[in-house]
């Protein structure tokens, strides 16, 4: 016991120099976005202006819901832990799987976090996309038209909400769904 060296085999020396490259850069990001003060603190968090400050998050028109859904507060501020900023760093990902991005981004598009999507999420949703501007906002006959469309597409079991199966269901009918979900 003890006696013989242990050693990793090169390609997983590879991978844990990777992933800790990675971690570091993460944690640099975290820490530049904390205050003097909060980086002595056991376990600092970033308040949700800091982190929607961000290049990756800026024009994003889900920046705030995606702070809300990472962010493990109490009291429900959309800041986020370093364990919460690598939560959402990993999830948009190029590695993170269809079914980790479907996953998140139906926590995203519930902005009611009842675990559907009914049509108030869907008009939300809508509104995120084309902008709430008079010149970008859809009539409320094109809403409406569109949401039925949406529902009819999605809706497997004709509840009249789109439930996460149902979600993942359309979504891995969209090649191009990984790719857009990035930061």
């Amino acid at each position: 016991m003890g006696t013989t060296a242990s050693q990793l085999r090169k390609d997983l020396l590879s991978e844990y120099q990777v992933v800790m490259h990675v971690f570091f850069r993460a944690h640099k990001r975290f820490s530049e976005l904390l205050s003097k003060e909060d980086r002595n603190v056991p376990t600092p968090r970033v308040p949700m202006e800091k982190v929607l400050s961000l290049p990756e998050l800026k024009s994003n028109p889900f920046r705030k819901r995606i702070c809300h859904v990472f962010s493990t507060s109490d009291m429900k501020d959309g800041s986020l832990t370093f364990e919460d900023f690598l939560d959402l760093l990993s999830a948009f990902s190029d590695s993170a799987t269809l079914e980790i991005k479907s996953h998140y981004a139906f926590r995203i598009f519930d902005f009611d976090d009842d675990g559907t999507l009914d049509g108030g999420d869907l008009e939300k949703l809508v509104n995120c996309l084309t902008g709430e501007t008079d010149d970008t906002r859809l009539t409320t006959e094109e809403m409406r038209q569109l949401i039925s469309n949406i529902l009819e597409e999605s809706d497997i079991d004709k509840d009249g909400t789109v439930n996460l199966s149902e979600f993942q269901h359309v979504i891995s009918r969209s090649p191009d769904f990984v790719r857009s979900v990035q930061i």
